[in-house]
């Protein structure tokens, strides 16, 4: 898949989301009011919380889609990260804020009986949600991209929400209002779970840590295949938004000219390009195999 595509594809599903989300908080915001339901206008402003987290997203593929430059020699793919802790940090406020609600309606008893609209509101909603997160995650995981993965669990939160919502408010429609709230606060420690993998997995990747080590073992595999690569001394990675950054130690023959090591080198980024699309840089260093050197390193 060319660089091109890979955004584009990531602005298309952000894109669906958004507009999505407008739908589903409008008609939330409006069913809650008429219908009297507090849970469905609280998850209505759940949503518009969610228009700050879609739209650092997006802003965060703009940048990331930028091509490295003597400034960021290794690209901008950071961004998408960052937008990933921004997000999380939407989640956790949507979970507090949902969480205190519930505990000021349970300890002031200011339950309420809603109409049969604010029920549907909430049943329709959770199947759009659902239905926005494996199409959402889907694309993600292909590309590989945290910014994606972490607005999929945006929606995976919205999803859960809302089913609290609907036990809540269809509780409350048939008589049992203290059903709302309490459902609402169970929710809530959902959401915190949600925020905090999304917020550790993008610190994660921020912090230079080490991508699947499966992809670390295959493409090891992929350059000790190589004629003329003894062994692989050292592999090093970390990501960069949809991309993964490689730092490679082969050994090789010490008689080995110049130009013959550059060549198998050449010929090992060449062959990793083709079987991991999400590499975005390879960098190779060689070491003579046939004797003791100490690595030069200050970290």
């Amino acid at each position: 898949m060319l660089r091109e595509e890979r955004f584009n594809k990531a602005d298309r599903i952000i894109a669906v989301g958004f507009w999505a989300n407008a739908g589903l908080m409008t008609m939330k915001l409006l069913a809650g009011y008429f219908g009297k339901s507090e849970a469905v206008v609280a998850d209505g402003l759940e949503s518009a919380c969610d228009f700050i987290a879609i739209l650092s997203t997006m802003i965060a593929l703009k940048v990331g889609r930028q091509p490295f430059d003597p400034k960021h020699p290794y690209g901008h793919g950071k961004a998408e990260s960052i937008a990933a802790v921004l997000v999380s940090l939407v989640i956790f406020s949507t979970g507090i804020g949902i969480l205190v609600k519930a505990v000021h309606t349970i300890t002031d008893r200011t339950y309420q009986t809603p109409d049969l609209i604010a029920v549907l509101a909430a049943l329709i909603t959770i199947g759009v949600k659902e239905w926005l997160y494996r199409y959402t995650v889907s694309t993600g995981k292909r590309l590989e991209s945290p910014a994606l993965a972490a607005v999929a669990k945006d929606h995976r939160k919205d999803a859960v929400t809302s089913v609290a919502t609907l036990v809540g408010v269809s509780g409350a429609y048939l008589g049992a209002g203290i059903m709302d709230p309490l459902a609402a606060g169970l929710t809530s420690f959902f959401i915190f779970h949600i925020g905090y993998e999304t917020c550790m997995g993008a610190i994660h990747d921020l912090m230079d840590g080490l991508p699947s080590g499966d992809l670390i073992q295959l493409i090891s595999e992929v350059a000790e295949a190589v004629d003329g690569v003894e062994h692989v001394h050292e592999i090093r990675g970390r990501r960069s938004g949809q991309y993964v950054i490689i730092d490679l130690k082969l050994d090789m023959d010490p008689e080995m000219t110049v130009k013959r090591s550059h060549d198998i080198a050449t010929t090992v980024k060449r062959l990793i390009f083709e079987q991991f699309p999400n590499v975005g840089d390879v960098m190779i260093h060689i070491n003579p195999h046939d004797e003791e050197h100490e690595d030069l390193i200050r970290l």
